[in-house]
C-alpha cells in the first residue's frame, strides 16, 4: 500500500518552486492600510484596521518567517491578525495556513469550492495533489461575500478555473484625499498540463476560465496587484518608491491590469483552441 502511494506522488504533477519564492522582499506599504508582506515571489497582502487586521495568502510554513518579520517591521503586531484569507487552494497559497492559524488565533475564510482542499491539507485539487497540514476553515464565503473587520472591508469575488474557489479579493483604499479601487488578482492563468477539453476531473474548466474573465474585465481597477508580484511587475513599481517620493502611486495601474488579463485571456484562448484540434 505504501509502495502504491509513492507511485502515485512520484507520478503526479507537482508545483515547482519559483527561484525567488523564498526570498526576503522588503515589506513596503501600496496605498491607505494596504501592504505587502511577502517574499519576493510569494504575494502575502497585510490589510490593517484599528479592530486587528486581515491576511491574505499564507504561503509555506518556511517562508512564515518573512510574513512575520515583514508585518513586524511595517510597525505592527503579527497577533494582531484576526482573519485568513487566501487566493486559491495551492499549496504556495495556503500551506501556512495552519501554522497561521495556530500563532495568531486569526479565523480562516476560504471561498466555497477550494475549502475542502484547505482543510484536507490539499486533498481533492485538480492537477496539484499536494499534502500540508490540514487547516481548520472557520468560514466558508460566496460569491460576492463582504469580509469586514473593523473599518476594513474587502469583497470575495469568486473567479474560478486557476481552482474551483479562486478568488479575486476587491476594496476600496484611501490616500489622501483620493479613494482608489484595488483589485488583488486570485489567479486567471491556465498552468502547464491543465486540460481544457474532456477533463473528466474537472469537466466545468473551460466555461469557469471564459467566466473569469468576463468578470474581471468588468471590476473597477485602479491598484492592481495579484497572488503573485510578477503578475504586476511588482519590483519595478516598488523600485520607483524607493529612489525618491513619485507624484503619483507606482501602484495605480488601470492600464496595466486591463493589458495583464487581454494577456491571459489570449492565452487561455491559445491553449483552448490548440486542445480542441487534438
Amino acid at each position: 500500500m505504501l509502495l502504491k502511494l509513492l507511485l502515485i506522488l512520484a507520478a503526479a504533477p507537482i508545483l515547482f518552486a519559483q527561484n525567488d519564492w523564498d526570498d526576503p522582499y522588503p515589506p513596503h506599504r501600496i496605498a491607505g492600510n494596504l501592504y505587502y508582506v511577502g517574499s519576493k515571489g510569494l504575494s502575502t497582502y497585510l490589510i490593517t484596521s484599528s479592530k486587528g487586521h486581515i491576511l491574505i495568502n499564507s504561503s509555506f510554513d518556511r517562508t512564515l518567517p518573512i510574513i512575520r518579520n515583514g508585518v513586524e517591521k511595517l510597525g505592527f503586531k503579527f497577533n494582531d491578525v484576526k482573519i485568513l484569507l487566501t487566493s486559491h487552494a495551492h499549496s504556495d497559497h495556503v500551506a501556512g495556513n495552519a501554522q497561521i492559524k495556530e500563532l495568531t488565533g486569526a479565523a480562516v475564510y476560504v471561498m466555497q469550492g477550494d475549502e475542502k482542499v484547505v482543510a484536507s491539507g490539499g486533498q481533492g485539487q485538480y492537477r496539484y495533489p499536494a499534502s500540508w497540514k490540514p487547516c481548520k476553515v472557520d468560514k466558508v464565503l460566496k460569491d460576492g461575500e463582504k469580509v469586514t473587520l473593523g473599518e476594513a472591508e474587502l469583497t470575495a469575488v469568486l473567479t474560478p478555473g486557476h481552482t474551483r474557489g479562486c478568488t479575486t479579493w476587491t476594496m476600496k483604499v484611501k490616500e489622501g484625499a483620493k479613494t482608489y479601487d484595488v483589485v488583488i488578482i486570485g489567479s486567471p492563468n491556465v498552468n502547464p498540463g491543465y486540460q481544457l477539453v474532456g477533463n473528466t476531473a474537472y469537466p466545468e474548466i473551460a466555461d469557469d476560465f471564459a467566466k473569469t474573465f468576463r468578470i474581471l474585465k468588468g471590476l473597477p481597477c485602479d491598484i492592481f496587484l495579484g497572488a503573485h508580484g510578477s503578475y504586476y511587475g511588482m519590483e519595478g513599481k516598488f523600485a520607483l518608491t524607493v529612489v525618491g517620493t513619485p507624484k503619483t502611486n507606482p501602484f495605480v495601474d488601470p492600464a496595466g491590469y486591463h493589458r495583464y488579463i487581454d494577456d491571459r485571456e489570449r492565452a487561455y484562448k491559445k491553449v483552448l483552441a490548440e486542445q480542441k484540434k487534438q
